[in-house]
């Protein structure tokens, strides 16, 4: 069975591999959330457990970045390409234009959105603090969709396979 701390590495990993979340303000604003690549640092790394915040690049003239005020909070939605993890992650949202850390996290697939490169005057960052999320993980299995067609229930199945976590 899977515990709290297993659940939370899980979707650490998953995040890791896959990083695109859906993120947006948790109130106010225009209401509705976007697709944005996270990155994360791997000095943040302690254990098996990432403590860092999670960065999103953007540009200084997009919507998000200019609608995030101080104290801003954010909600942000994960689903893992193999859709066996999935998370609403809440926090607290900054902007920044810290060039150690625009150098520190650009790539190439960055790289591919600003044809002006990383010393573009609107490149930019948002930074998630994260401080808890709701997490799940995929409780289906052939054994649990026998139990459903005889009609037995599959709700022990599910069990242990969320976890509400502080970040």
């Amino acid at each position: 069975m899977p515990n709290d701390h297993d659940i939370t590495c899980k979707f650490w990993d998953a995040l890791r591999s896959d990083r695109t979340m859906f993120l947006g303000l948790a109130e106010g604003a225009d209401g509705h959330a976007r697709p944005m690549t996270a990155q994360l640092e791997d000095e943040e790394k302690r254990g098996d457990l990432y403590h860092g915040p999670i960065w999103f690049f953007t540009s200084t003239d997009g919507s998000l970045y200019q609608q995030i005020t101080p104290g801003a909070r954010a909600m942000a939605h994960f689903v893992s390409k193999g859709h066996d993890v999935w998370a609403t992650v809440h926090g607290r949202l900054t902007t920044s234009q810290d060039r150690a850390v625009i150098d520190r996290l650009w790539n190439r697939f960055i790289a591919a959105w600003y044809p002006g490169g990383k010393d573009d005057p609107s490149v930019a960052l948002i930074r998630l603090d994260p401080d808890e999320a709701e997490i799940w993980i995929d409780a289906s299995s052939v054994v649990t969709g026998v139990k459903m067609l005889l009609g037995m229930d599959p709700k022990p199945d599910y069990t242990n396979k969320v976890a509400k976590v502080s970040l």
